[in-house]
């Protein structure tokens, strides 16, 4: 999945894309949008908003706990970062900006959350995470400080 191109993704797509991807974010779309995670995706109202899709739908509710948990479920996170790379070179800033700050800056929330997703990035999110750690002038050893 990681090989298609961010910009064959349309933003109305992403919705969609994150249900089928990662079928845990369903219960939170439901909450979060008031009706059936299956009509929601469709709806331009998800789309329109990729902060909020991706801060109530999937970070806080998917991906925070299990990059947090002892004993994670990786399946779930290889699904998660390849569902970031699908999205994180998007060619608008509209997505690309929420992905920048609802995904990869809460991974500086606490300590150890850029190491702990580190071996499930792909290439595209790994340049735009070392981008991000450099701008906030963040060593971390193995990743960005040797």
């Amino acid at each position: 999945m990681s090989d298609t191109p961010a910009k064959e993704i349309r933003a109305d797509e992403i919705p969609s894309l994150l249900l089928r991807m990662i079928p845990e974010s369903a219960d939170s779309i439901t909450e979060t949008y008031h009706r059936p995670a299956k009509a929601a995706v469709v709806t331009e109202e998800t789309w329109v908003r990729p902060y909020r899709l991706l801060a109530e739908c999937f970070t806080m509710p998917v991906l925070m706990p299990e990059l947090e948990s002892d004993s994670p479920d990786t399946e779930l996170l290889s699904r998660c970062w390849e569902f970031v790379e699908r999205i994180v070179a998007h060619p608008t800033e509209h997505v690309s900006g929420a992905v920048y700050f609802e995904v990869l800056e809460q991974l500086l929330n606490a300590p150890g959350l850029v190491e702990a997703a580190w071996p499930y990035m792909k290439e595209r999110t790994r340049a735009r995470t070392l981008k991000m750690l450099d701008s906030y002038d963040v060593r971390l050893p193995g990743i960005n400080w040797r």
